[in-house]
């Protein structure tokens, strides 16, 4: 316990016994100093506050995604401020035990990396319940560059048909990957997905049996859609599901920072590409431009 702590302690022990305040702090092993000191710092009421509002309206976000909330609506404040309020106000999440490291029997052919928007998306499910006990599932598809939640398909019984259905639906909007990340799943094993992926000249990549790790980029959305989203509601019919896994997935990517995008949205970080690629192809065809008059 903090020497701050033990201060009730000693004023427990004047009142209930007695007791006179050199005794009381010598029985706690406490200094009659610290007992009386009193902390001149700012106590930051009003960050503190905003802190705890943060981290109730979202209960899965850890210091460092509340202090780029707290930046984006002007605070100024650094982790080494941030923290210690975190902490003192007794918000810190449950860590994780870290699961035994296995090694893998054979070694794994290099992946492939994307370097833009739309070349690989990774795909998987993921199962929750309504309050009736009635269980559903999930499709998750996620853009392994740019982190965007693509699609979340709910349903209480998904088949190979509907994950072509849903990809269908998006390839409308975004068109189609050139690979996709996925496990074994019969989903994604049927003739429907395969036919689907050979007319879009679309890659499957499967997970080796047992090494979800293959898959590390919708594991871990699943990981933050579970607790953010299906653990934090209590849906009572599916088109409730619907609605709010929706609203969810736009809140991740408009306005969920992302540590691996330097604390950007995926929308955010999509649009500067996007916008990047725009100035790249101008400066291109100038110079095409120019080298041409030059000719002339």
């Amino acid at each position: 316990m903090k020497p701050s702590g033990r201060g009730p302690m000693v004023e427990h022990l004047e009142r209930m016994h007695g007791v006179a305040e050199r005794r009381a702090c010598r029985v706690l092993c406490v200094p009659r100093a610290t007992y009386r000191y009193r902390s001149c710092l700012d106590p930051r009421t009003e960050l503190r506050m905003r802190i705890r509002e943060i981290a109730q309206s979202r209960v899965r976000y850890g210091y460092r995604k509340i202090r780029v909330l707290l930046n984006r609506e002007g605070w100024n404040v650094g982790r080494y401020l941030v923290y210690p309020l975190y902490c003192e106000e007794g918000l810190c999440l449950q860590r994780m035990r870290p699961a035994g490291k296995h090694k893998a029997s054979r070694s794994r052919a290099e992946k492939f990396k994307a370097t833009a928007p739309d070349q690989a998306w990774s795909m998987d499910f993921v199962s929750d319940q309504l309050q009736g006990g009635t269980r559903f599932r999930s499709l998750t598809i996620v853009d392994v560059y740019t982190r965007e939640a693509v699609v979340i398909e709910a349903g209480q019984s998904l088949k190979g048909e509907d994950v072509v259905r849903t990809l269908n639906r998006v390839k409308q909007e975004r068109g189609v990957p050139k690979i996709l990340f996925c496990d074994n799943g019969s989903e994604f094993t049927s003739q429907a997905m395969d036919l689907w992926a050979y007319r879009n000249n679309t890659k499957i990549d499967f997970s080796r049996p047992g090494k979800p790790t293959d898959n590390a980029f919708v594991e871990g959305f699943n990981g933050t859609f579970r607790s953010e989203c299906l653990n934090t509601h209590w849906f009572a019919d599916l088109r409730e599901a619907k609605v709010l896994i929706e609203a969810w997935r736009k809140e991740y990517n408009e306005s969920r920072p992302h540590a691996s995008l330097a604390d950007r949205t995926p929308s955010e970080f999509a649009s500067q590409y996007a916008a990047s690629r725009i100035l790249a192809e101008t400066r291109n065809s100038r110079g095409l431009t120019s080298d041409l008059v030059q000719e002339n």
